[in-house]
């Protein structure tokens, strides 16, 4: 596996978690693929343009990204998995995104949240 492209994918996905770009129609236009679909960790299916559209109607989150792995689906082609804490809503959840090699840059084509309930 090369360990330069693990280390941009995971930065890549470190940006989405950060509130200025969360907040920017121009960043999430760059980082967010055209046909990219989004199966959220609340239940709905969100589209590119949901997402352009949302931005500055949600809160600002403390989140942190662990446990990433990335697996390699062909040359263009990336999904990687991981776990994010969020601080602000107290909770976890399991993260998959699959990335795609798009006009010489990776963005994000499609992404899962799932909520996991820890044991007390």
């Amino acid at each position: 596996m090369d360990k330069d492209l693990k280390q941009h994918i995971r930065g890549l996905e470190e940006q989405l978690l950060r509130p200025e770009v969360r907040s920017s129609p121009e960043e999430l236009n760059k980082l967010l693929a055209n046909d990219f679909r989004e199966f959220g960790s609340m239940g709905h299916i969100l589209l590119k343009s949901d997402c352009i559209a949302a931005v500055g109607a949600g809160g600002v989150f403390k989140m942190t990204l662990h446990n990433f792995e990335m697996h390699t689906l062909a040359d263009d082609a990336v999904l990687a998995t991981y776990q994010i804490i969020d601080e602000t809503r107290n909770r976890h959840t399991l993260r998959s995104s699959i990335w795609k090699m798009r006009n010489g840059r990776w963005q994000l084509f499609f992404h899962q949240g799932t909520i996991i309930h820890l044991q007390p």
